[in-house]
């Protein structure tokens, strides 16, 4: 074992980078060789696709793409499924939550079962594991799936051979949706001569602080498995955890709100001959992209000139899908007070510039901006912005005893749940809490120095 490990080690030192797609890092997995050479495998590694997944409040924006948004997940989905057969993957793995909690009909569930047929029509399996989301479906427990998909059961982990393609996939899915157990710690050991998988969906210790915890477990516990790679889901955030072995977080593949930026898509494992990971690649799906858009305005005079620079800024978007943009004014200038004060004009001004672009939605802009003369209103002004950017940063600093005086609030309970959410109102929301004391500061400072 000793000599294995140094063997291991050697190798590791001198072999090649990985081919990347993005900024990945690090070497490939020096694995066990099997007796039997066989033909390089590619797998699809999918999470978190929360089909039809609410886009709640759209209605209240103008101009908003609601039909686009609303079927950008479904859109995703299509492009999973056609990537996988143009690429003719040897298997899709999907982390968990696929849906989006409990359904209104059967619709959604028809879809996704027409979009795994398709997959098996291209003799492609799917292995999938149900995650929190998907535990609160009672309809998906009597959906029946084509019969090239796999769906691990919820009681114990199991262990899928897929002898052709060198393949073990060991899972287990959720029982229900606020699981707190350790479920990689039940796993089986791994299955020689194969290449070994672990599928799960989990809340992975040390990380990821905006994400319930569900069957937490630890990276020591991914790794006593000796799998040659995990398969995670419920981060939507993709996130190459660790290398060796390979432990990897695809995030989900369409942002579905303002939080959720950036490209999103899956992974596309290639696995060698000798059952060594030859590369690990990002691939977009995502049909509508979230982006946050900051914007230095410090030097501007007026509100014009701001205007000026955001609409050069839109012009640095790429055209190629529906790009939905929150801007975030900040920096030191004269025009802090007019921007507090006609933020509406700013809002509707920026949208229709936005309006000049082939495929740009803007859809919200926030003031983080300061006077240049670091909020000095004159006076006994100065000492009550002082007085309160003290009191309002205590505020900030501690939401959680903020949102225990806001949960008891008769008006909590009156909040329809179109206006809920990560978006909306979300008072169990510490990122939330904090934004209402900044708020509460600059209308102030606004309205003080609009008083001179």
């Amino acid at each position: 074992m000793a000599l294995f490990r140094l063997f291991k080690q050697i190798s590791r030192n001198t072999r090649l980078p990985f081919r990347r797609s993005l900024e990945f890092q690090g070497h490939p997995r020096i694995g066990r060789r099997p007796h039997l050479k066989r033909e390089s495998m590619k797998i699809l590694h999918a999470a978190d696709l929360h089909i039809d997944s609410p886009l709640r409040g759209l209605s209240r924006y103008e101009g908003a793409p609601e039909d686009d948004l609303r079927l950008a997940t479904r859109r995703a989905l299509d492009n999973l499924v056609r990537l996988a057969t143009d690429l003719s993957v040897d298997a899709v793995l999907l982390a968990g939550d696929v849906y989006d909690g409990e359904w209104k009909d059967y619709q959604t569930g028809l879809y996704f079962s027409r979009q795994m047929a398709l997959l098996g029509q291209a003799g492609i399996p799917v292995y999938m594991v149900s995650g929190n989301h998907d535990a609160q479906n009672r309809t998906m427990r009597t959906l029946k799936l084509p019969d090239n998909v796999h769906v691990f059961a919820t009681g114990k982990p199991e262990t899928v051979r897929n002898e052709q393609a060198g393949l073990a996939v060991h899972g287990q899915g959720f029982a229900r949706w606020d699981l707190s157990d350790n479920l990689a710690a039940g796993y089986p050991a791994r299955d020689g001569g194969l290449f070994n998988v672990g599928l799960l969906h989990t809340g992975l210790d040390g990380s990821y602080s905006d994400h319930k915890r569900y069957a937490p477990c630890s990276v020591a516990d991914l790794e006593a498995r000796d799998y040659d790679y995990w398969a995670l889901g419920h981060v939507h955030k993709q996130q190459i955890v660790r290398d060796e072995p390979w432990i990897v977080y695809p995030g989900n593949i369409q942002g579905r709100h303002a939080r959720e930026t950036g490209p999103k898509g899956c992974i596309v494992v290639t696995v060698d001959s000798d059952l060594l990971v030859e590369s690990v690649e990002h691939h977009d799906l995502d049909t509508a992209r979230w982006e946050s858009l900051d914007v230095d305005v410090t030097g501007r005079d007026d509100i014009d000139q701001v205007l000026s620079l955001v609409a050069q800024r839109f012009q640095e978007i790429p055209e190629e899908r529906l790009t939905a943009v929150r801007v975030t004014l900040t920096g030191a200038t004269s025009a802090h007070t007019a921007l507090w004060r006609d933020r509406e004009r700013i809002l509707n001004e920026l949208r229709a510039a936005a309006g000049h672009h082939p495929n740009l939605w803007l859809e919200k802009v926030k003031v983080r901006t300061s006077s240049e003369d670091g909020g000095d209103c004159g006076g006994g002004a100065s000492g009550i912005l002082t007085d309160l950017h003290r009191a309002l940063t205590v505020l900030g600093t501690n939401p959680d005893g903020l949102m225990a005086k806001l949960a008891d609030h008769p008006l909590i309970g009156r909040i329809p749940p179109e206006l809920r959410g990560p978006e909306g109102i979300a008072p169990n929301d510490p990122a939330w809490i904090g934004s209402l004391a900044d708020d509460a500061y600059q209308v102030v400072e606004s309205l003080l120095q609009e008083a001179r």
